[in-house]
Formats: structure tokens, sequence, C-alpha cells
């Protein structure tokens, strides 16, 4: 089963777009529209793959596609399908394209993905904004409460702050640590991916570790007073902020959300109101590429790829369906991702190299011939 997803993030031309979002354009080789590389032009390929099967006397297995609409609000139905599906969906192992390539001309097997726990705080002061020269120094400001509550979610190491975070966090083992430095992919190149003037995060851990083997906690956006041009002096009632917080294997999307919120309550002053409101949750993947159909896919890759090695990699990212699939099907997941690191999936001017639909193509057709044999 080949499973992907047409549904895309939001994207406005004020968020940096050099072009409508939605009116696809070719640039240097590469596919700039939003859902380009997240996620039509990766399961575009395996279309093309299966095309060319067919047209060739059909591929060696059977194969079913699972398109859905709801992967970027978190598959909340698609549990759902499955379950009442079962006996259609049935099938021996699922393949996604969902996921980066350690880099350019880098084929890469993912083996693993965090979960994610998504949460929205919001801090209510006085029942409206204010006028902060007369009520100032006797109202408690709600944004001053929510920058200090937010401040206290990390530990200056960079660790969460969250008391029992860590309690089931699974130790990584040295082969992956290997692994990991086997991509060769150093913190300045991160850096350089991220247009960041700098790195930080957990220390101990290598950038490209701490993206795909810790957990974090991670402030997705602030709201309160006044935003508009030149000054307003204002006390202003609400203010409040979306969290995400990235799991790894053995931590539990509701567990994490428990805790968060026990320690926000527990940290707020009895001068503003607290809601905590929680939104989508996924857990975390892992599967051991040298076992089950882990090695077919890597033969496929290394294939596509003019014989090119295979690297190995934990994806810092999530994709609910996965650990859906694992529960409901009893099958693992094949990622075989064809996006780069810097095709800017989720932001502005998101890309896909037109050389890698090919590619993804003659994969997919090595891919299904492997999986035959096993």
């Amino acid at each position: 089963m080949i499973y992907g997803h047409y549904d895309v993030q939001p994207a406005e031309m004020g968020d940096g777009w050099t072009g409508d979002p939605f009116e696809p354009r070719l640039i240097d080789g590469m596919v700039v529209a939003r859902g380009s590389t997240d996620n039509k032009g990766q399961i575009f390929a395996h279309m093309m793959g299966v095309a060319e099967k067919i047209k060739a006397g059909g591929p060696e297995t059977d194969v079913i596609f699972l398109v859905e609409g709801e992967e970027e609000v978190g598959s909340d139905n698609l549990e759902g399908v499955l379950r009442s599906r079962k006996e259609e969906l049935a099938c021996d192992v699922a393949v996604i394209s969902d996921t980066n390539m350690a880099g350019p001309d880098k084929p890469t097997l993912t083996y693993g993905l965090r979960g994610i726990s998504a949460l929205e705080v919001e801090l209510t002061g006085p029942s409206h904004d204010l006028h902060s020269g007369v009520y100032g120094g006797a109202v408690v400001n709600p944004i001053t409460v929510l920058t200090r509550l937010l401040a206290g979610l990390h530990h200056p190491t960079g660790q969460v702050a969250v008391p029992g975070f860590y309690k089931k966090v699974r130790k990584v083992a040295a082969w992956e640590r290997k692994a990991a430095k086997a991509l060769r992919v150093p913190d300045a190149e991160v850096k350089r991916q991220a247009g960041s003037p700098a790195l930080g995060g957990e220390r101990g851990f290598s950038a490209i570790e701490r993206i795909g083997m810790r957990p974090t906690a991670e402030i997705n956006g602030i709201t309160g007073g006044y935003q508009g041009p030149g000054p307003k002096t204002v006390l202003p009632s609400k203010a409040s902020a979306k969290l995400t917080f990235r799991l790894v294997p053995h931590q539990d999307p509701k567990e994490i959300a428990d805790l968060v919120e026990r320690d926000l309550k527990k940290r707020c002053p009895k001068t503003v109101k607290l809601k905590v409101t929680r939104h989508h949750g996924g857990f975390p993947y892992f599967c051991d590429p040298t076992k089950g159909f882990g090695p077919a896919a890597s033969k496929a890759l290394s294939q596509a790829w003019g014989g090119k090695r295979v690297d190995y990699l934990l994806e810092g990212g999530t994709i609910p369906i996965v650990s859906v699939i694992k529960n409901v099907l009893g099958v693992e997941t094949l990622l075989v991702g064809l996006s780069l690191p810097d095709c800017r999936a989720h932001g502005p001017d998101e890309t896909f190299p037109i050389e890698y639909l090919e590619r993804g193509a003659k994969m997919n057709q090595a891919l299904l011939k492997e999986i035959a044999g096993v």
C-alpha cells in the first residue's frame, strides 16, 4: 500500500512567496508551489512508476494507493477509514514518500519519525483591554505572565524543563549515532539550510541528532495586545500561544499533554485565568532498517540512484498515519523520501526537483520488484 496526501499547509503572498503559491512555476529545475514537495510531487512519482509498470505488463505485486486530504490537520478521520475497510486495505507493507533525503543525490531510508502533541494556551486577565496608564502597575498583564510561562519550558541547557518529560524517552543505540555521523551533515550545513545565524538546542548531540533523536518543545506562535502600526497604550485582556512537542519512541502524546498542562497550571499565578486546549497528537515511529522489508527498500533506493550507498535517517517530523497503519493493519511502513532539506516544506517558495519525479518513479519500480521477492 502506497500512502500520500493531497492537502497542504496554508499559504499567502504575505508569507514571503515570490509568486502565487497555487500557480506552479518551473524555476531552475524546481517546481515552485505550495504542496510541490509536501506531498504532491512525492506521491505523483509513485503514480508515475506504477503507470509505467502497467504499460509494461503490470507490477510484480498488487498495489493499493491510499491518498487522503487531512494529513496536515492530524488525519483524524483516517483511522476510522482503515478500520472500516481493513479487508480492502490489507497489505504486507506500506510505503510512504513524505520525508527528506539526507541531501542531494543521497538515497535515504528513514527508519523513524518523531511524534507530536499540540496544545494552545490562553491567559485572560481583565475582562477587556485597559488603558496602560490608568491601570498599569495595578493589574497584571497577561502577556507578561505568558512569556514567563513559555520561558520556563526550557532549561538553559536546551532540555525541556517539564517535569517527567524525559521519563520514557528511548535510549539511542550506538549504531544509530554512527549512522547519523555517516550522513555527513555537519552543523554548519544545517545552519545554512535553516538560514539561521546560529544553532541551539540540547547539549551533547549534533544538530542532525537533535532533529531526529531527541524530543523538543516549540512555541509556534504568540498573540496578545495591539499589533497594528504605531503605538497603542493598552494593557491587553488576553494572551495566547500555540505549542507543539515533538516526541521520540515510547513517549505518549496524551501523557505529554497531561504533563505540560499540569506544569503550566502549577506555575501560573492566580492573577490570570489559564485555559489549555488540546489539538492533534501523533505517536512516534521506529522500524529497524535491517529487518523485514528494510533491505529490499535499501536495494531499490540504491538502484534508483545508480548504486550509491543508502543513508539511514531519523526524521524530525511526524506522519500520524504511520503508527495507525501499524496498529490497525499490523504492518510496517517503509519511509523512502524524495524531498530535500531545503525544499522549504511548509514555508514560502516550497520546491520539488523535477528530476526527482523520474528518480522516484524508478525507485518505485525497483521497490515493487524487490518487495515481491521477499
